[in-house]
């Protein structure tokens, strides 16, 4: 999955639930998101693979809701 759609994805949930996202942080293999107060690293990667976009997906759920992915 292109690292790209998974930030646009986690983007349009937030906007969608009222949740705040934005760049915190540039690492040098990974960009800290700040998601209403949690932090979510994203791997700086251009390709990422569906596991571990799914555990990107998993760290959301507190604040866009248990299976906010699949709707």
């Amino acid at each position: 999955m292109n690292r790209r759609d998974v930030i646009k994805k986690i983007k349009k949930a937030a906007k969608d639930g009222g949740v705040s996202w934005e760049l915190r942080e540039n690492g040098k293999r990974h960009d800290l998101y700040d998601l209403d107060g949690v932090m979510i690293p994203i791997p700086r990667h251009n390709e990422i693979t569906e596991q571990m976009a799914e555990i990107i997906w998993k760290e959301c759920e507190s604040k866009l809701g248990q299976g906010w992915w699949r709707k």
